[in-house]
């Protein structure tokens, strides 16, 4: 899978590159292309970035309320074995 997700990005670059030389055919204005790559990259990096700090986010969130609902509905300590939230 992570040789298809790299392939798709690579021929999304591609493809890229050829519109913009269709678009744009004089060599003068290739300069554009380099910014228009370097900002699909950085794009991607974001998304990647902010998708790994979301999912802890959200493990956190889970973990915190699993041990609320432990503690206070059931009554049971925090760290005690019984506490399905101790396990995750």
């Amino acid at each position: 899978m992570g040789f298809a997700l790299c392939g798709l990005g690579i021929l999304m670059l591609y493809c890229t590159m050829l519109v913009f030389r269709t678009h744009y055919p004089e060599p003068d204005e290739w300069i554009l292309l380099t910014e228009s790559l370097t900002g699909y990259g950085l794009g991607g990096s974001v998304i990647a970035m902010f998708g790994r700090v979301g999912g802890g986010i959200y493990t956190k969130a889970a973990d915190v309320g699993a041990d609320l609902v432990g503690k206070v509905v059931h009554g049971i300590p925090e760290d005690d074995p019984r506490n399905p939230a101790t396990i995750a």
